[in-house]
């Protein structure tokens, strides 16, 4: 992601940062499986990283189910609000932090578990950004991906939304995004290492939920 790109991203975050923390979970029983299922695979002592983060409600929901977590997001906004949410529920082993992901540093970092929620699509360089996931996990650690798959949706649809990100997404008004599908993203991840632990399609063709974990080696 270029310097340009990521200011402009984080621009159009930050904007919309009041808005996004006051709107409800879309589904709130698809939400409630995904934070259950993720929990099945934590424990207490696990170090936890959360890419994306928002306003910071997963890395809450998830903070006593692990020794610690650490939340990125690339807007100073999202994160101020974040930060404002812990300190309101007295939530003190979620460190939040402004930060790309190809900002954090794999030599210093390993985790137990990384968490990329409804981020992945909004990576233009997809396929860089799954390799750092697996960089940044531990041998055997698990990756939690919740991720609308574009390419998979009406043609008519994504050709609008090819459209939009093009022309407003330079000037920070619209995030710009990876094409991929289903398919390729399963692919990818298999490519770049990662086996299935579990697999659901929330809503089939738009929206996948997967638990992966690293392998000692990528193919």
């Amino acid at each position: 992601m270029t310097e340009l790109t990521m200011t402009n991203t984080s621009r159009f975050w930050d904007r919309i940062a009041p808005s996004y923390a006051a709107k409800p979970v879309p589904d709130e029983a698809i939400y409630a499986r995904k934070l259950a299922v993720t929990r099945s695979f934590m424990h207490p002592e696990m170090r936890v990283l959360e890419v994306g983060c928002g306003t910071g409600s997963t890395a809450l929901n998830h903070a006593s189910h692990a020794r610690d977590i650490i939340a990125t997001d690339i807007s100073p906004g999202m994160i101020d609000i974040a930060k404002a949410k812990a300190g309101q529920a007295g939530v003190t082993n979620v460190d939040f932090r402004v930060a790309a992901l190809d900002e954090m540093n794999p030599a210093e970092a390993r985790f137990d578990m990384v968490q990329a929620h409804s981020i992945l699509h909004l990576v233009p360089d997809w396929i860089s950004a799954i390799a750092q996931l697996r960089r940044l996990l531990k041998p055997g650690g698990t990756l939690v991906l919740s991720v609308p798959c574009l390419g998979d949706l009406n043609p008519v649809v994504r050709g609008l939304l090819k459209l939009a990100s093009a022309t407003l997404g330079r000037l920070g008004r619209f995030p710009t995004f990876g094409w991929f599908t289903a398919q390729q993203l399963e692919f990818a991840l298999v490519e770049a290492g990662f086996s299935f632990d579990y697999h659901w399609e929330p809503n089939p063709g738009r929206d996948l939920f997967l638990i992966a974990r690293r392998e000692q080696l990528p193919r």
